[in-house]
């Protein structure tokens, strides 16, 4: 279900969701867009997921791979690296804290 989320909370998010997609093992952009539609965050469009993994590439925390598709063109894959994999780590727990901050002033309507 597309909640049409406001495009700048998705760019906040899209990172690490991507690299915990990754963290399940190597795959494809289109498996992960697909993913990330499955998960609630509505449609990625390749403009913006690809220049994401291109950037994560750079920084070392995804490798990528051609493989050959057994019916059709090949597939670059994306696999996270061990940096990719510290870097989701060490993110993911700060990502929490922030949340469950954020989550406990905007939702606490006694203002405590």
């Amino acid at each position: 279900m597309d909640e049409g989320w406001p495009t700048e909370w998705l760019r906040g998010v899209l990172e690490l969701s991507v690299l915990r997609i990754l963290s399940e093992g190597p795959t494809y952009g289109y498996a992960i867009a697909t993913r990330l539609e499955e998960i609630g965050l509505g449609t990625v469009k390749g403009g913006t997921l690809y220049p994401l993994l291109a950037r994560l590439e750079e920084a070392g925390r995804v490798e990528t791979k051609w493989q050959m598709g057994s019916r059709g063109p090949g597939r670059k894959y994306f696999r996270l690296t061990l940096a990719g994999e510290t870097y989701l780590a060490s993110e993911a727990e700060r990502w929490d804290r922030f949340s469950r901050l954020t989550h406990g002033f905007i939702c606490d309507r006694e203002g405590h």
